[in-house]
């Protein structure tokens, strides 16, 4: 199988195209600028090497701007959404244009489409939320239209906290909780739909080969946890106190709308469409989806 993955040099993309050449597939990255090899694309200029796609069996769109890279002012917000929606948009309509088609377009989204949920669970029904996430995730899953409307098997998959050492929230935690220094965020009764990196590239492997699978999908583990839940699951795997909380309206002054919506928030969501489909997780849990991780990535 040949799959072409954008945002392959990213935390997911790396980790999916390590585990699909194991398995004896051909990854097939599309790159910017010169020297590397791949599938040539500048998303804001609306250009794409089409010819090289035509021999692939499957797209992977991961590329975006990272969200927690610094505070939300008018102009990151502007490259956030862009970096999603001009990307899916290119590559949509490309793929829906070309003569020989990909089986499946794998297009990432996230679980801010859903906003603030409270302690009420959601599964791929649920309705879209209010703030600047869910208008993202919105227009992001709009953008990829045109490869579904085109006969593509289109896959809209919404990411959760993915839990690695090797970027994201987890990485973050890492330090701080290491020295004693960690604690909750906020109340710690807002809940974080997670999933392990393993998992989250284990259910886009699924995705691109069930057949019966399309629309959106939640990429999250079967329980989602507390803000307390993960705190005391970080510290019992390091075996460290977690005695120092963040009060929300720290998170508000140092981070802003950012903190409101990544730290704050609560949103509870149920991964339906892929335990419909029998997908397995091998981290169902967050105590031991924690130390798995830690065990795993530390070799």
């Amino acid at each position: 199988m040949r799959v072409a993955i954008s945002g392959a040099s990213g935390m997911i993309g790396t980790e999916l195209s390590e585990r699909l050449r194991k398995a004896g597939d051909t990854v097939v990255p599309l790159v910017r600028g010169g020297g590397a090899e791949g599938i040539r694309w500048d998303p804001v200029a609306g250009t794409i090497e089409v010819d090289k796609l035509a021999d692939v069996d499957a797209v992977v769109h991961l590329a975006g701007a990272n969200i927690a890279d610094g505070r939300w002012n008018a102009k990151r917000k502007g490259q956030i959404r862009d970096s999603r929606v001009l990307g899916t948009s290119l590559i949509a309509e490309t793929l829906a244009a070309m003569e020989k088609k990909p089986a499946v377009f794998v297009a990432a989204s996230a679980i801010g489409f859903y906003g603030e949920t409270g302690d009420s669970a959601v599964d791929e029904s649920g309705p879209a939320g209010q703030g600047f996430l869910a208008d993202v995730c919105k227009a992001w899953e709009e953008a990829a239209q045109p490869a579904a409307e085109a006969g593509i098997r289109t896959v809209n998959l919404r990411i959760g906290v993915v839990l690695s050492t090797r970027g994201g929230a987890l990485a973050r935690m890492i330090p701080p909780f290491k020295f004693g220094l960690g604690g909750v965020v906020g109340s710690g009764r807002q809940y974080v739909s997670w999933v392990t990196l393993g998992d989250v590239c284990r259910a886009i492997r699924h995705c691109i080969e069930s057949e019966s699978i399309s629309g959106p999908v939640n990429a999250v583990a079967p329980q989602a946890a507390t803000n307390r839940d993960l705190t005391k699951a970080l510290g019992k795997a390091l075996k460290r106190p977690t005695l120092f909380p963040v009060p929300a309206p720290a998170v508000s002054l140092m981070f802003g709308e950012m903190g409101r919506e990544l730290l704050l928030a609560s949103t509870r969501v149920k991964p339906d469409a892929l335990l419909r489909d029998r997908f397995a997780f091998e981290h169902p849990q967050i105590d031991e989806a924690v130390v798995g991780v830690l065990n795993a990535e530390r070799g």
